[in-house]
C-alpha cells in the first residue's frame, strides 16, 4: 500500500491506473475506522481493479461549536487496517494543500441541503459537497463508496454527481451496526459506558418503528409519536429531530409507503448520533 499525502502525487497516481486501463473505486473517510468503512472498502475491491481510501478531517464541514478539534483521530492504527484490506492508495492530504490561503469557492446542493441535519448543522453539507467534489476531481473514481447511516448525505452527493455530470457511480451501502443494534460511528468512542447504553434507545426506537408498520400503521404521525416517546424516556437523551421524508427530496411524508425514510438525530450526553431505517411494507 502507499500513502500519498501530496495532491498533485495523487492525481499522477490516479492517472497511471487509468492509463493501465485498470478502474478505481474510492472511498472517502474522515478516519478513526470502523467496520463500517472497512465493509465500503470490500465493497470498492469486489468492483474496483485498485481501491484507493481517503483520509481528511475536512474542517470546513465542522460548526463553530462542533468537535473539529476533538474528532478521534489514529492515523497508524487506520492505515494499517487499509493494508491488511489490500487498498492500493491511502491518501491523507493536509488541510492547507485542500485549501490554500485565498480558498473560496465551494459547492451547494439547493434544497436538499437544508433539512434533516442541515437545520442544527447549518453550512455542514456545503462543507461536504465541495471536499468531496475536490476529492473526486483529485482522484477521479469510477465509483465511490458511501454508507446509508448518512442517508441525506449520500442522496445529496448522489444529486451532485448526476447534477454535474461527474460521470462517477455513486454506490451507497447498508448501515452496518453493533451486534446490540447500535449504528457504527466514529463518534461512538465518545460514548462513556452508561452514555453507550443509553444510546441504544435510537435503534430501540427504529426497531419499534418498523413493528408499527408492520402491525398496519401508515399513518407517520403515530409512528413518529411512539418513536419521541420512547427516546424521551432516556435521561441521556435529547431529540434534534425525528421525521418521515420521502427518499428523493426529503419532504414530510405524508403516508408511509415502501422506500419512505425515517430518520433521526439524538444527542446523547454530548454526542450527537444520527441513524435511519428504510420503510419495508409487509408483501401482500
Amino acid at each position: 500500500m502507499i500513502k500519498i499525502v501530496a495532491v498533485g502525487e495523487m492525481t499522477e497516481a490516479a492517472r497511471r491506473i487509468r492509463a493501465s486501463g485498470r478502474t478505481i473505486g474510492f472511498v472517502p473517510t474522515m478516519g478513526f475506522l470502523h467496520e463500517g468503512h472497512l465493509s465500503l472498502v470490500r465493497a470498492a475491491r469486489e468492483a474496483s481493479d485498485a481501491v484507493v481510501v481517503s483520509i481528511f478531517i475536512n474542517p470546513i464541514q465542522f460548526g463553530p461549536a462542533e468537535d473539529l478539534r476533538t474528532y478521534p483521530r489514529d492515523l497508524a492504527r487506520d492505515t494499517a487496517l487499509l493494508d491488511r484490506e489490500g487498498v492500493e492508495i491511502v491518501f491523507c492530504p493536509e488541510a492547507a494543500e485542500m485549501y490554500p490561503e485565498g480558498f473560496r469557492t465551494f459547492v451547494r446542493v439547493e434544497s436538499l441541503e437544508d433539512k434533516l441535519c442541515g437545520q442544527s448543522r447549518p453550512g455542514h453539507f456545503r462543507g461536504v459537497c465541495t471536499v468531496v467534489l475536490k476529492l473526486f476531481e483529485i482522484v477521479r473514481p469510477d465509483a465511490a463508496f458511501f454508507g446509508r447511516k448518512d442517508a441525506q448525505q449520500a442522496l445529496i452527493l448522489e444529486r451532485m454527481a448526476r447534477d454535474l455530470n461527474l460521470g462517477i457511480r455513486i454506490d451507497v451501502r447498508p448501515i452496518v451496526r453493533e451486534p446490540d443494534g447500535l449504528a457504527m460511528s466514529s463518534r461512538n468512542s465518545y460514548l462513556t459506558a452508561e452514555e453507550r447504553r443509553a444510546a441504544l434507545v435510537l435503534f430501540r426506537s427504529l426497531s419499534l418503528a418498523s413493528g408499527l408498520v408492520a402491525a398496519g400503521e401508515r399513518s407517520p404521525g403515530p409512528v413518529l409519536a411512539g418513536m419521541r416517546s420512547l427516546i424521551a424516556a432516556e435521561p441521556l437523551a435529547r431529540i434534534d429531530y425525528i421525521e418521515a421524508v420521502n427518499p428523493a427530496d426529503l419532504e414530510p411524508a405524508d403516508r408511509l409507503r415502501d422506500g419512505t425514510l425515517i430518520a433521526l438525530a439524538v444527542l446523547i450526553g454530548r454526542t450527537r448520533l444520527i441513524d435511519n431505517m428504510s420503510v419495508e411494507l409487509p408483501k401482500g
